[in-house]
């Protein structure tokens, strides 16, 4: 009955019981994608993916079902659509004229042009980011501009790993919304 409790909470925006779902739920959904992807990454990135829709989504949750099922049908999709993803980058048909066109490319170093787009871009969404809070802010930071592992950010700011998890989800759901808000 706890599961339940939590559960309503979260539709209620209780960010103990996200973290507590997340917890309670995480092992689960992680091992189901590694059997799949047999890789720890992809499996990881799902399973980050998976969490935020479902969290994103929990409001649509039916309680007829149980919740890991619903967890798992997410990841899933996620799964589904990431290899759709990468089928349509490998298979993309080549013409001839392509191909010669492509081989005949004296220099692909960025123009000066596409170096200013790239910059403005980056401060861009610098800008976006420091419209966070700062505790969101920090593991954006460590963890897409230092690149750390969620083991290694969770040492830095001595927190569980399961709250850097959860506070990556929420810092990236919270700066999609302020860049599309900024469009």
């Amino acid at each position: 009955m706890e599961i339940n409790s939590k559960i309503e909470k979260a539709k209620k925006g209780d960010d103990c019981a996200f973290t507590f779902l997340l917890d309670y739920f995480w092992n689960e959904v992680y091992g189901f994608m590694l059997k799949r992807t047999e890789n720890e990454t992809t499996a990881e990135d799902i399973t980050i993916e998976t969490f935020s829709k479902a969290f994103d989504k929990i409001g649509s949750y039916n309680p007829e079902f149980q919740f890991n099922t619903w967890l798992i049908a997410i990841a899933k999709n996620v799964y589904i659509d990431l290899l759709r993803k990468k089928k349509t980058n490998l298979f993309i048909e080549i013409t001839d004229t392509e191909d010669q066109q492509a081989y005949n490319i004296a220099d692909t170093t960025p123009s000066a042009e596409d170096a200013l787009i790239k910059e403005q871009n980056l401060s861009r969404l610098l800008l976006c980011i420091k419209e966070l809070k700062p505790h969101y802010q920090e593991v954006i930071q460590l963890r897409y501009f230092q690149e750390m592992s969620y083991q290694e950010i969770a040492d830095k700011i001595n927190e569980p790993l399961s709250n850097v998890k959860v506070k990556l989800l929420r810092a990236k759901k919270l700066l999609a919304e302020i860049i599309e808000r900024n469009r």
